[in-house]
């Protein structure tokens, strides 16, 4: 994913929306780094490394998202909400990634574990998690 060494190196504020974007961006990446272990490009090791080294941000993601469903919905219901909201996420990928091959996958994850840059993991969340780009639409 060589585009996201082109993104900003600037510390984004925590919101529910980027939470959300970092949540979604690590299930995506662990339930491919499984997809992918029985292959050439078994990222697993590269995803074991970013978990490690984002283990701060992706905590802190995950509160800003429970704080959030807590003040909207109540700890039990948001507790709930969001175990089904982590699956549902979790099944998406299930099948594989829409347009990144494990390759691609592996690159990026093997990318964005060395940042220390929030911002970059958001832009990277977009990237990967967004529409089809018109680079990748002849894919799936």
């Amino acid at each position: 994913m060589a585009m996201l060494a082109t993104v900003p190196q600037a510390a984004a504020a925590a919101s529910p929306s980027e939470a959300a974007k970092l949540r979604r961006l690590d299930i995506m990446l662990m339930v491919s780094s499984l997809r992918c272990r029985f292959g050439a490009d078994n990222f697993q090791a590269d995803y074991a490394r970013f978990s490690t080294n984002q283990y701060p941000v992706m905590q802190d993601a995950f509160k800003t998202l429970e704080a959030d469903y807590n003040a909207r919905m109540g700890p039990a219901r948001a507790k709930k909400a969001l175990d089904s909201v982590s699956v549902g996420m979790a099944n998406q990928y299930g099948l594989g990634h829409p347009w990144l091959g494990c390759g691609e996958l592996k690159s990026a994850t093997r990318e964005l574990a060395s940042t220390r840059d929030r911002a970059r993991l958001i832009a990277a969340a977009d990237e990967m998690l967004g529409e089809r780009p018109p680079q990748f639409a002849s894919r799936r």
